[in-house]
């Protein structure tokens, strides 16, 4: 899709919405978590877990941009993508380079372990747990424990590599990567599919993710 002032829509407005609600969520589920605020932790925790829900259910219903299926494909041109960045040849992809293909599996997988651990953990005294630590042990969840700690240190880790990434193409192959995600639209690039919101995706994964939280909230 094109508009009148020739720009190509590239990002739909659900994944510019999951963006900048992952850049809110994550700050202040550590903010909550250092300052002992367990209620509010746990109430974040369980938006994180829905809008991360939600962007694992459009990737394979939702926007072409947005599709898991393109995205793997371009996995096997990363060597060659790199090259050429290293050669000082970038061209500015329609959707995720295979470079932020890469990095956007790598944040989903750490973004999902974080939730999914999040929901099964039980702190040192038992009294802060997750909505699911019902359905396990009190071991098994200080194991979880652990594991939801050592994966925020991941976690931290690629953020600040995708921040360096967005530095470096913004200011040394001038390409700006924050603006597209604001307003959704790249002047740069050829479509290559239509980027649209069908009403029927949408619907369905807001119906799966509403689904879903319930059954996290009523297990115990």
């Amino acid at each position: 899709m094109t508009s009148k002032a020739g720009q190509t829509l590239v990002w739909d407005w659900t994944i510019r919405l999951f963006h900048w609600l992952i850049v809110l969520l994550l700050p202040l589920m550590w903010w909550t978590a250092e300052e002992g605020m367990m209620d509010w932790h746990r109430r974040l925790g369980l938006t994180l877990f829905a809008v991360i829900l939600f962007r694992l259910i459009w990737g394979i219903i939702g926007s072409w941009t947005a599709r898991f299926v393109p995205m793997i494909k371009r996995l096997a041109a990363v060597p060659a993508y790199v090259r050429d960045l290293f050669a000082g040849r970038h061209r500015p992809s329609f959707g995720h380079s295979p470079l932020g293909s890469l990095s956007v599996f790598a944040l989903l997988a750490a973004l999902s372990v974080q939730v999914g651990t999040g929901l099964f953990t039980v702190d040192v005294d038992g009294l802060e747990s997750g909505p699911l630590s019902i359905l396990i042990s009190f071991s098994t969840g200080r194991d979880i424990a652990d594991i939801h700690e050592l994966n925020f240190d991941i976690l931290v880790a690629l953020i600040a590599l995708h921040i360096v990434a967005i530095a470096i193409y913004r200011w040394v192959l001038k390409d700006n990567l924050i603006r597209p995600m604001v307003t959704g639209h790249r002047n740069d690039v050829e479509p290559a599919s239509v980027v649209n919101v069908r009403p029927v995706a949408l619907i369905a994964s807001i119906a799966i993710v509403a689904g879903s939280l319930y059954a996290v909230m009523n297990a115990g």
